[in-house]
């Protein structure tokens, strides 16, 4: 469980930041929309600060092998990821709403829950 886990901390670290400092520009690239009221601007930095909690949560566990908080912390990012991967295919298909990062994020949601779920079955207690 350690790989999956100290790379979803790599990228929901950057992902968070990203969130946080430049909220409106990321939207651009994932949406193909920018963020133009403060209530939208002030939801995505929440996010933001949210993607820096999961971060740092699978950094910490990353070397508790098949521990209990390590495998709490890689159920949480399955439930993440499967619904990130879900809501992103929404937006795009039902509300038309996608830029050129949308894909990619799409793929990496998709083959990270795929990751988290094969992880948790190989590595039981």
């Amino acid at each position: 469980m350690r790989v999956p886990l100290a790379l979803s901390a790599v990228i929901e670290l950057g992902a968070g930041l990203g969130m946080l400092l430049l909220p409106s520009p990321l939207a651009v690239i994932l949406l193909g929309s920018p963020l133009d009221t403060a209530v939208s601007v002030t939801v995505a930095r929440v996010a933001g600060l949210a993607l820096l909690a999961l971060g740092i949560s699978c950094w910490f566990v990353r070397h508790d092998g098949q521990g209990r908080a390590a495998r709490g912390v890689l159920g949480a990012m399955v439930l993440y990821n499967v619904g990130a991967c879900a809501l992103l295919v929404f937006v795009g298909a039902g509300l038309q709403l996608s830029g050129i990062g949308w894909w990619p994020a799409v793929l990496v949601h998709g083959a990270m829950g795929v990751w988290c779920v094969a992880s948790l079955i190989r590595e039981k207690p």
